[in-house]
């Protein structure tokens, strides 16, 4: 990977294109240190430093993609979940709404209008996210236990409250644009790579509370673990990421006019994790639904009670089983909404492609059903386990998601995708000076 680097900043073009991104990530994360306008900072940073000595995680995957912005409330608090909301409902919506199915399948037209819808979601998102977040923080929920939380607004006017929500807005509205900016003349998929920014940030933060906790020997033992237990995940991750299941494909020799065409042999890749890192992602989403209710309301009763209990912490056993079953059931989900076996057997039969042994059309369908679902089962365990590992081991050092699989996940396939397409240009650079 580090060879991949050296190459590319040797190169003209991708030297270009890897500042240009740094550029953009430099900003980035410039933006996520600037507070909104009607906060008081100093009383934040007071909330914020005895969450992190309470080791409080309940907005924690949403500050983990921020970058740790939310729990700052700075201009790019959201970061970028309302895009990532957005394009997971647009996807959702595509396989329910026909006249969304059609529009995907128009080719590059259709994909620019589904990335149209997808941005105006974003910003209706990014309201609603604002509000909420602004109302959160208003009535002292985001920082449950500070005795200085419900002073983080001093002004409480309509019109600090409506500027408050329109900066967070346009923020969130400025790192879609980012984003767009990295996918266009950078390296990589920018929301990808911003995503993988905000997680590698907090990076640095959790390991130091790790080795701060205990003796000075106990620490500096207890990091060294985590390391190493670290890189033990990362090549299984990676691994995973990388296996794949090649069904072959035989296409049948066609003659036009004096031409053949087709008689070529190729293969269908279906990787082992199939869905990646949305099942995870969904899973955790649900999972805060309850103690966000739980958080919100204010009677004292059994109900808030055992949710509090049992849905807080990330190694109750309550939490590690419905997590397991979710991860897995949104899985299958997911892999069914996003590989249709029939579009592709479909496709194949229109041009003239076989899998050898077995009949085109409806068995190749069911085959492809068979082999998907026999791939899903072990790519669900590997995200389950690698999901709650890291959740249950380091639940007495940090929180549970600045270490957890969902950002390992992240973090291992953004770097495999980028390292990927920086090979690939460097091929095309290569193949330019050998024609020439």
């Amino acid at each position: 990977m580090l060879t991949a680097f050296a190459r590319a900043f040797k190169t003209p073009d991708l030297r270009k294109k890897l500042l240009f991104t740094l550029g953009i990530i430099v900003l980035y994360r410039l933006g996520a240190h600037v507070p909104i306008p009607g906060v008081d900072y100093r009383n934040v940073q007071t909330c914020v430093n005895l969450a992190r000595a309470g080791n409080s995680s309940l907005f924690g995957l949403l500050n983990l993609f921020s970058g740790g912005a939310l729990l700052q409330i700075t201009i790019f608090a959201l970061g970028v979940l309302p895009y990532i909301t957005s394009s997971i409902i647009l996807q959702l919506l595509t396989v329910v709404i026909p006249r969304l199915e059609a529009i995907k399948k128009e080719g590059q037209a259709g994909t620019t209008k589904i990335t149209q819808y997808t941005r105006y979601l974003t910003v209706a998102l990014a309201v609603l996210q604002s509000a909420g977040l602004v109302t959160t923080v208003r009535n002292g929920v985001l920082f449950s236990g500070c005795p200085v939380a419900s002073d983080i607004v001093p002004d409480r006017s309509l019109f600090i409250t409506v500027t408050m929500v329109i900066t967070l807005t346009s923020g969130t509205v400025l790192v879609m644009w980012l984003g767009e900016l990295i996918t266009d003349r950078g390296i990589s998929n920018g929301m990808s790579m911003l995503i993988f920014i905000s997680i590698a940030s907090t990076f640095p933060g959790a390991l130091w509370a790790i080795k701060q906790k205990g003796t000075i020997a106990d620490g500096w033992v207890n990091l060294g673990g985590v390391i190493l237990i670290g890189f033990a995940m990362v090549g299984l991750v990676v691994f995973v990421e990388q296996a794949q299941r090649r069904i072959p494909v035989q296409y049948a020799k066609r003659m036009i006019g004096r031409k053949s065409y087709g008689g070529t042999s190729t293969y269908i890749p279906m990787k082992v994790n199939q869905a990646g890192v949305v099942p995870v992602i969904f899973g955790s989403s649900l999972l805060y639904i309850p103690a966000l209710i739980a958080q919100f309301s204010g009677s004292t009763s059994g109900w808030k009670t055992w949710i509090e209990r049992n849905f807080v912490k990330g190694d109750h056993p309550f939490y590690v089983l419905a997590y397991f079953l979710l991860i897995v059931g949104f899985s299958f989900f997911y892999v069914a909404i996003s590989f249709n076996p029939d579009d592709v057997a479909d496709n194949m039969k229109k041009y003239g492609g076989f899998i050898p042994g077995v009949r085109a059309g409806r068995p190749t369908a069911k085959y492809l059903s068979y082999v998907l679902n026999r791939l899903t089962w072990p790519g669900s365990m590997y995200l389950a386990l690698i999901a709650l590992a890291p959740t249950v081991a380091l639940a007495n050092y940090t929180s549970s998601n600045q270490l957890s699989g969902t950002s390992i996940l992240i973090i291992v396939g953004v770097g495999l995708e980028t390292v990927k397409q920086l090979e690939s240009q460097l091929r095309q650079q290569d193949y330019q000076g050998f024609l020439r």
